[in-house]
C-alpha cells in the first residue's frame, strides 16, 4: 500500500509541474494579432490551428489526471486511517453527570459580603 501511494505521490508531482510548464508555454489570446499581416504562418507544426489546440487538449488531460490522482489519495490515506483505527486515542469511560447545584438561599434574601472588621480606610500615598 506505501509503494502504491509513493507512487502516486510522485505521479501528483510530476503532473502538476508539467501542469506549470505547459501553461507558462501557451500564448494569449492577444499573441496572434500578428496572423492578420501575414506574420503567423510559422506556428503550423500541429496543424492548421496551430499549437493552442493542442496545449489545451493537453493541458486539459493533464488537469484531469491531477484531480484523478488526487483522489487517488485522499481515497488512500482513508483506507489507512481506517486500517490503524483508534490506536492511541483516549476514549471516555463514563460520562459525569453534570450537577448544577448552587447553595440554597431563601427567597427573596441576597447574600452579601462579610463587612471588614473595621471601618478604617487604608491610607493611599497621594504622592
Amino acid at each position: 500500500m506505501e509503494t502504491i501511494e509513493i507512487s502516486l505521490r510522485i505521479a501528483l508531482v510530476l503532473d502538476a509541474l508539467a501542469l506549470i510548464a505547459l501553461i507558462l508555454v501557451q500564448q494569449g489570446k492577444g499573441a496572434n494579432v500578428g496572423a492578420a499581416f501575414g506574420s503567423g504562418a510559422s506556428q503550423t507544426m500541429f496543424g492548421s490551428g496551430g499549437a493552442s489546440s493542442f496545449l489545451n487538449t493537453l493541458v486539459t488531460w493533464l488537469a484531469v489526471g491531477f484531480f484523478v490522482i488526487t483522489f487517488a489519495l485522499a481515497w488512500s490515506a482513508r483506507e489507512r486511517a481506517e486500517a490503524v483505527g483508534n490506536v492511541g486515542v483516549p476514549q471516555v469511560q463514563e460520562e459525569v453527570p453534570a450537577t448544577n447545584e448552587s447553595p440554597a438561599v431563601p427567597d427573596g434574601e441576597v447574600p452579601t459580603a462579610p463587612a471588614p472588621a473595621t471601618d478604617e480606610v487604608p491610607a493611599t500615598d497621594g504622592g
